[in-house]
């Protein structure tokens, strides 16, 4: 009886993680560039009864053993990249990866980190920023003087000043690419970073070697789904609860055997 206890409590404390995934998923539906998770989990070790194969006689074996399973636990909580919807802002300084891809982002201690969210800003130096200050690598500075901005979808930023007709360009936007994305590790602010999973980071222009092209005025959302999340939901909610039930069937058994005297 004690073994179905600790074996549904196992069962119980994965369905909790897996409602917290879900939970974080729709916290996010709006974040941009944001990537949802998935909770996976795999069982945990048997106790073996009788060994499957063992001799039951001189001539004979055991065609079927007897092995019972102690419970489940967490594997993994894989992200997702699959591509968001992409939005339409008309803003000069919002671009959406179409395709594979992550800008690369300085951060303070002078390490690269990456991001699918292209909502960017001028700082009071004219480089292009994220919403925390941080500026894009390779480094973009927008003159003072710019009446417009031209993003191509090969990344090169071009500009238009006070008194000009002709475009100047003032920097390009590369991108990163990895070999195994799910492998990078989530810091928070829609950043990424590299691990030894995720593999190094290979730059390179949009739109060349796989790599995806750029859009200007476009943001990527969130790759959420509310309705498949809601599914995810109620499945893990109604796991608990078939967990907690075999928590209180084995609970009622001990109470049978221990009243078994009376």
């Amino acid at each position: 009886m004690i073994r179905a206890l600790w074996t549904a409590a196992s069962g119980m404390q994965a369905q909790q993680l897996n409602i917290d995934v879900v939970a974080n998923n729709l916290a996010n539906v709006n974040t941009t560039g944001f990537k949802k998770s998935r909770a996976d989990f795999h069982d945990l070790m048997y106790q073996s009864m009788k060994t499957s194969g063992a001799p039951s006689t001189n001539a004979t074996q055991i065609p079927t053993g007897i092995q019972v399973g102690l419970g489940s636990k967490p594997a993994a909580v894989t992200k997702i990249f699959t591509t968001g919807n992409v939005t339409q802002t008309g803003n000069e300084l919002d671009v959406a990866i179409e395709g594979d891809g992550f800008f690369q982002i300085q951060m303070p201690d002078g390490s690269t980190e990456y991001t699918r969210a292209g909502a960017f800003k001028k700082d009071s130096q004219g480089r292009v920023v994220t919403s925390e200050g941080y500026p894009l690598l390779p480094e973009v500075v927008i003159p003072n003087n710019t009446t417009s901005i031209t993003i191509g979808n090969d990344g090169t930023v071009s500009v238009i000043q006070s008194g000009q007709t002709s475009p100047t360009s003032v920097g390009t936007i590369q991108l990163a690419t990895f070999s195994n994305p799910a492998g990078l590790s989530s810091q928070g602010h829609n950043l990424f970073k590299e691990t030894e999973s995720s593999g190094a980071a290979t730059t390179g222009t949009s739109g060349q070697n796989g790599i995806g092209t750029l859009s200007q005025g476009y943001l990527e959302m969130s790759n959420v789904s509310v309705a498949e999340e809601m599914v995810n939901m109620i499945v893990g909610q109604r796991a608990y609860e078939i967990n907690s039930k075999a928590v209180q069937a084995a609970d009622e058994m001990l109470q049978t055997a221990n009243n078994l005297k009376r």
